[in-house]
């Protein structure tokens, strides 16, 4: 994103004039420039948060979700690897849970390669040294996309505010603490652990659409109205929780879990991956959505034109 990488650049050389730090333009999807970069710089920890992450557009897009969040994944995975990188953190997502959406289920194909992978080094069938490791968290407050800078601006425009459904939550942290957070899991994972993270209480989207009203000085319903416009496709009303005792191991620190998830072996997936590569450079929708519903049985597709697969 070249924007934000310049406003962190404007960020660093202000608040921190002697830091040492080269701002790299480049795409996950482009193997050369990834190989160009790690060629030059050998990172020693990698945290991968390059994705496409907003569920109806991606719905929309599957091939473009794949190519960016499972190829793009992969490539940074081997060539940390290949250049002998100590750790790789990979960004990923409560909405690979159970998937409802193909956004959700690009990320948990993401989990599924680097954590096969991982397990493949140790397990000493595929040579290297990188420990990888898996975050997976909620909505972030005031993150690109989320609702607040977006009912702030239906706000100031006089309404009307709009949600989804009337019952829809959400979890939800703050950016500091998702980059704390992020930071910790780094710092204790030894390799192959998904950590999830403690998200607190649910909130209703409608409340804090109201409590935002308020707080700006207005009366919800009477100076600005809130509009329901119905659930997009891939959403759901409720996100899956991510820190049961039944689907976690507690760690020595309270916000941090570890995932039990279903372990996939390096050799049987790998030609699949690449068959996700061909099929989404190629735009071969349908074929690539089958090919996530054959390798993540439980992505059951909601309010979406590819619930017709999981029918058939």
């Amino acid at each position: 994103a070249e924007t934000p990488l310049h406003n962190i650049r404007l960020e660093c050389e202000r608040k921190y004039p002697n830091l040492d730090f080269v701002p790299v333009i480049g795409d996950v999807r482009v193997i050369d420039r990834l190989r160009m970069v790690f060629e030059i710089y050998h990172p020693q920890i990698i945290f991968h948060a390059a994705a496409y992450k907003h569920v109806p557009l991606m719905e929309e897009n599957p091939c473009e979700a794949v190519l960016v969040n499972v190829t793009g994944s992969r490539q940074v995975a081997d060539m940390a690897v290949k250049y002998g990188a100590e750790k790789m953190v990979m960004v990923s997502t409560d909405k690979a849970v159970n998937p409802t959406n193909v956004m959700g289920c690009s990320k948990r194909l993401a989990e599924i390669y680097v954590q096969s992978l991982s397990y493949a080094i140790k397990e000493g069938k595929v040579e290297g040294k990188t420990k990888f490791i898996t975050t997976r968290f909620g909505n972030v407050l005031g993150s690109n996309g989320s609702v607040i800078p977006r009912f702030k601006e239906q706000i100031e425009n006089g309404g009307p505010v709009t949600v989804t459904h009337p019952d829809i939550i959400r979890y939800f942290m703050t950016i500091p603490e998702a980059c704390r957070l992020v930071m910790e899991a780094a710092t204790m994972g030894e390799g192959n652990e998904i950590f999830v993270f403690e998200m607190g209480k649910p909130v209703k989207i409608v409340d804090l659409a109201t409590r935002m009203i308020e707080l700006a000085g207005y009366k919800p319903g009477d100076d600005i109205e809130i509009q329901f416009t119905g659930l997009r496709p891939g959403e759901k009303l409720y996100e899956e929780v991510l820190s049961n005792e039944e689907n976690t191991i507690p760690t020595h620190h309270k916000k941090i879990k570890i995932a039990k998830v279903r372990k996939y072996e390096y050799e049987d997936i790998v030609e699949t991956y690449d068959e996700f590569e061909k099929l989404s450079r190629s735009v071969q929708i349908w074929e690539t959505v089958k090919l996530m519903k054959r390798i993540v049985p439980e992505f059951k597709s909601k309010n979406s034109r590819f619930e017709e697969l999981d029918r058939k």
